[in-house]
């Protein structure tokens, strides 16, 4: 009786142990293939198109960094703005910062900002550095440094705006598998940026301003 307990014993804890096994191996590819992050790139006429689009979202979503073409100064009036005016947690950027659930970081003025991944954390670098595509902060900088982190555990927007900015980022980003989303002309103030991704092939989806909240959700819940 005793050799069959020891067996049965045995028996329940292989079998235990290859249940947590296969747990931890689902669990593992349910992350690979979850959104981490929603990118938010904008130029003329963004402040208020990302207020739209934070608006229309619920708050308990992946954390979202947001470059907007500002100077200095205006960056953390309007991140206060944002804050004061949607369910986020909104706040200027700086190096250390957490990308987190229901925060917002915004770029700060003549700073790039860059997402960085420890381990399983998440947070961002802000640099003072030459101009980036005309730009300090730069769209660029931030897209492409979310391809290199994350890939396709992402969400890339790019909005209206007056140039270039953002449009081989968030190429990158694209084929890095993530998911890509261009504002349409008719609703651009400026329609640049947006249209420069889009002939670059880089936007899987080019949507109106107001159809953009709705298709963020639809991906994240795609993920679930």
């Amino acid at each position: 009786m005793a050799v069959i307990d020891e067996t049965k014993s045995a028996l329940n804890t292989n079998i235990k142990t290859d249940v947590k096994e296969v747990a931890e191996r689902v669990s593992e590819h349910e992350n690979e293939n979850k959104i981490r992050v929603i990118a938010i790139g904008a130029s003329t006429g963004g402040t208020e198109a990302i207020l739209s689009i934070l608006k229309q979202l619920p708050s308990n979503i992946p954390g979202i960094i947001i470059v907007q073409h500002m100077p200095a100064v205006f960056t953390q009036m309007y991140a206060q703005r944002l804050n004061a005016n949607t369910e986020f947690n909104v706040k200027e950027a700086k190096t250390g910062d957490v990308v987190a659930h229901g925060s917002v970081l915004v770029a700060p003025g003549d700073y790039h900002m860059k997402l960085k991944k420890t381990g399983a954390r998440l947070s961002v670098e802000c640099i003072k550095d030459e101009k980036v595509s005309g730009h300090c902060p730069s769209v660029d900088v931030l897209f492409e440094s979310v391809a290199q982190e994350f890939g396709k555990n992402s969400i890339g927007v790019i909005l209206t705006g007056m140039g270039r900015d953002g449009a081989q980022g968030i190429l990158r980003m694209k084929n890095e598998g993530a998911e890509t989303i261009g504002q349409d002309e008719e609703s651009s103030v400026v329609y640049g940026m947006p249209k420069s991704a889009y002939e670059l092939g880089a936007i899987n989806y080019q949507l109106p301003l107001h159809k953009i909240p709705e298709k963020i959700i639809s991906l994240l819940n795609k993920d679930i």
